[in-house]
């Protein structure tokens, strides 16, 4: 099977021909640097992503806390991380990097931002 495909590992922006089977990376053409070949292999093989979202709070400054996973998580298991984010409630202070679920998917997902107690 053939997919086209633009690598986005460096400013050029390849354009390439991937030639896949079983799947597994048979062939590529048009990579300009052998960062576009692992690009290419990882997105046929094992296609992952860094998931951002946001979860609720409770008696924080803020209702929705941004959070993203500290590393890619498999493409197919978006949508499973997405059911679990629905359930977490974040009532305790967090500062931006601190760590809100572990082992989530394979990594952990961190908060982007502080959030402080709400002044009453």
């Amino acid at each position: 099977m053939k997919k086209e495909m633009i690598c986005i590992e460096c400013p050029k922006g390849c354009r390439m021909e991937v030639y896949y089977g079983d799947g597994k990376t048979v062939e590529v053409n048009g990579n300009m640097c052998p960062r576009g070949r692992e690009y290419a292999a990882s997105e046929i093989e094992d296609p992952r992503r860094i998931l951002t979202s946001s979860v609720l709070c409770e008696g924080l400054d803020l209702r929705m806390l941004p959070v993203r996973t500290d590393k890619p998580i498999p493409k197919q298991a978006l949508l499973q991380a997405m059911e679990r984010i629905r359930k977490i409630r974040v009532k305790e202070p967090v500062r931006a990097g601190d760590v809100i679920a572990q082992d989530f998917f394979g990594a952990n997902l961190i908060a982007t931002r502080s959030a402080t107690r709400e002044n009453v």
